[in-house]
């Protein structure tokens, strides 16, 4: 489309509205307003002749191009030279012509954007924006253009163009999230913050829903503001001349010295380590190409290849390690450009399986530095070999106690990051779970502690529903969490016991068979465990049995003949709402599928109390396996006759009733209610006196 064909159609698309009416009026039963609206098709011809700017004078247009002189109505003899059916025709004439044009412009458009595209992806951003700027030609208003063109034009960094780019696109679609994102990466790159944070934030206003990403992109400004005022504070001083602020330029250019020994290098990297105090002294170093000075250094690079034999060598490997600490802690534009390297990422991750000790800490230290914080952790899991990284840090646990408890602190930060936790769902086996049921397998004095914070770290690597699943199917692990919660039950590693529980709760989620195989045994270990000392031991042996005996029946017969009836009620008589819950689900279990269970709950729980106490409780799944209970209970001679006089069949009713939030309560509850009715009939009276046959006719779809 030409420059005079698109001012061309604005115009006609600004007049529409005026148009419609004009037709409408054409087309009325009344004579008079047919004849005034042709009046007024005259004056609107004349009007958009004398504003025409197009060089194409061709005047489509076929009616009455000789308007009236009178000032008012025509008379009835007078006769327009085209009638008002003419007139819609050539309207419809020049639109559908407007639109084939317009057709065909948007397929040579689109056909340019492809090339442009293109021409991008290769890196040829030049000629990606020609093919844009063609198709812009072609269709002035097509806003994918402007947005290709502005993200082509950021890379040439013609940051003004790009931006003047987005505004066009924002005119086509002001809702064009790409436009304010390209916009804000211009601002950004212009070191204009504030707009740059406005553009980010207006994604906000448009898609709520991508907060993160805005947040990632608001870390971004701040990042670069950060850094440009560091920049900017460090060349003051130098300006100013600041007493010693020149240390950390004159001792880079000293250690660029070629050919000096290992002592020599060694004893300049601990000087600037000292001088390095502050933000100002970490920016100097970076605008001094201070990265570039050490790693570039031969004698410094075979130091950290593990090559060198001459003496210092290990000295000055330790050396740059913390030299890298110093300059990098707090300073997120030199944690980017250390691990921007590859050599130096590698280097990293190779120190971790240093037999010095000494090394071997360093490099632990410099890690756990990066994983104390958010940007730390995402450059670690952008830029390092994690399964070598990772494979190193649990050798460090299984062979060396002194570094593990640093290799342990890297890996419990790490963990709690998502993308981390992605990138070792096929190998997670072979790199974590193998180490960890091996350590489990071989509880010590010495690394118990070590242990309990692995336990951590495993179970946040299963919030991963993949991991979670391999873990819970390896047979592997159930025999070492059997043997170590026999052993830590009756010794001195009972500090292991608890976060064991909680892992092996969260993995019998999963409906892996070999739980199945070892439920028997899992479940009557727990059942000795809800004697234990420990109220939180007893909580998590509760919820183990909660999760396991489902999945088993035999495992419910064994722990029934065990006695796990009266210790739950036990429990059940004062526990918090944890134990409650994890307690009574498991009683729950263990009625639905024994006979003797209920009679145990009827025998030890005169007339119910307990269950009965427990469906006022304010938490639903509580109040829902209680109405089991009872349920199953009402079988038992005599329970039900018990009940009589009891506020039993009120409590249930007012469940039923819809009362409770899950629709599984109220199913439970009527469902108890039909079975205390038909164990003992009498309780009909009370039921009618509530109005609750009612209830329960309305409740028959949920226990359909």
């Amino acid at each position: 489309m030409t420059l005079c064909e698109g001012e061309d159609l604005e115009r006609f698309l600004r007049n529409v509205d005026e148009i419609s009416e004009l037709m409408r009026e054409l087309n009325s039963s009344d004579v008079c307003t047919q004849e005034k609206a042709v009046e007024k098709a005259d004056w609107l011809v004349t009007s958009l002749e004398e504003k025409e700017t197009c060089t194409t004078r061709l005047n489509r247009t076929v009616i009455n191009k000789t308007p009236s002189s009178k000032s008012g109505p025509m008379s009835a003899s007078d006769e327009p030279k085209q009638n008002p059916e003419n007139f819609m025709k050539a309207l419809e004439k020049d639109a559908a012509e407007r639109q084939r044009r317009r057709q065909v412009n948007e397929e040579r458009a689109k056909a340019l954007k492809e090339k442009g595209n293109k021409a991008f992806a290769q890196g040829d951003y030049e000629v990606a924006v020609k093919f844009y700027t063609e198709g812009l030609e072609q269709l002035r208003d097509m806003q994918a253009l402007y947005t290709n063109r502005a993200q082509a034009l950021i890379k040439l960094k013609k940051y003004k163009e790009a931006i003047s780019d987005c505004e066009w696109a924002l005119k086509c679609n002001d809702t064009c999230i790409k436009a304010h994102v390209h916009m804000g990466r211009a601002h950004l790159a212009l070191k204009n913050f504030s707009e740059s944070r406005l553009c980010y934030e207006k994604i906000l206003d448009i898609e709520p829903e991508r907060e993160n990403m805005v947040k990632d992109f608001l870390t971004q400004v701040d990042l670069e503001e950060k850094k440009t005022l560091q920049e900017k504070t460090a060349r003051d001083k130098l300006i100013e001349g600041t007493e010693g602020i020149t240390m950390v330029p004159d001792l880079l250019i000293k250690l660029d010295r070629p050919n000096e020994s290992n002592l020599y290098y060694c004893g300049g990297v601990e000087l600037l380590s000292e001088a390095i105090k502050d933000s100002t002294g970490q920016t100097l170093f970076r605008l001094n190409n201070g990265f570039s000075v050490i790693s570039g250094n031969n004698v410094v690079r075979s130091s950290l290849a593990q090559a060198s034999k001459e003496p210092c060598s290990k000295d000055l490997c330790v050396s740059v390690l913390r030299l890298w600490r110093v300059v990098c802690c707090g300073n997120e534009e030199n944690q980017r450009l250390l691990l921007q390297c590859s050599s130096r990422k590698e280097q990293i991750v190779q120190l971790l399986a240093s037999p010095a000790s000494a090394i071997q800490q360093a490099c632990l230290t410099l890690l756990c530095m990066y994983s104390e914080t958010q940007f730390g952790r995402h450059l670690v899991t952008e830029n390092l070999c994690l399964h070598r990284m990772v494979e190193n840090l649990m050798d460090c646990l299984c062979k060396n106690i002194t570094s593990g408890t640093t290799a342990l602190t890297v890996l419990e930060n790490l963990a709690g990051e998502n993308k981390f936790r992605t990138q070792f769902r096929e190998n997670f086996a072979k790199v974590f779970a193998a180490p960890f049921e091996h350590l489990l397998g071989n509880i010590s004095a010495s690394n118990q502690d070590l242990l309990r914070s692995l336990i951590s770290v495993i179970g946040a690597m299963c919030r991963d529903e993949a991991i979670s699943n391999k873990l819970g199917s390896r047979e592997e692990f159930w025999k070492s969490s059997f043997s170590a919660m026999r052993r830590c039950a009756s010794c001195e590693y009972r500090s292991i016991l608890y976060p064991l529980l909680g892992l092996m709760i969260n993995i019998a989620s999963n409906p892996a068979p070999v739980i199945q195989e070892y439920a028997v045994v899992v479940c009557s270990r727990c059942v000795v465990l809800l004697s234990d000392p420990d109220g939180g031991v007893i909580t998590r042996a509760a919820g183990l049995l909660s999760k396991v005996l489902p999945k088993s029946a035999p495992a419910i017969q064994e722990v029934v003949q065990q006695g796990v009836v009266k210790r739950l009620l036990k429990i059940l008589k004062g526990a918090g709402l944890t134990s409650s819950r994890y307690s009574i689900k498991a009683l729950a279990v263990c009625t639905a599928s024994s006979q003797h269970a209920c009679e145990e709950l009827v025998k030890f729980d005169k007339r119910l109390v307990t269950v009965r106490m427990l469906l006022g409780s304010s938490d639903e799944v509580v109040v829902g396996n209680a109405a089991l209970c009872l349920g199953h209970c009402s079988a038992v001679q005599g329970a039900a006759a018990g009940l009589l006089g009891t506020d039993c069949v009120l409590l249930l009713l007012r469940h039923a009733a819809g009362g409770a939030k899950r629709a599984g309560v109220q199913q439970n509850a009527a469902i108890a209610l039909g079975k205390l009715c038909r164990a003992e009939p009498r309780h009909m009276a009370k039921l009618r006196e509530l109005h609750g046959l009612e209830i329960l006719h309305s409740c028959m779809k949920l226990i359909t």
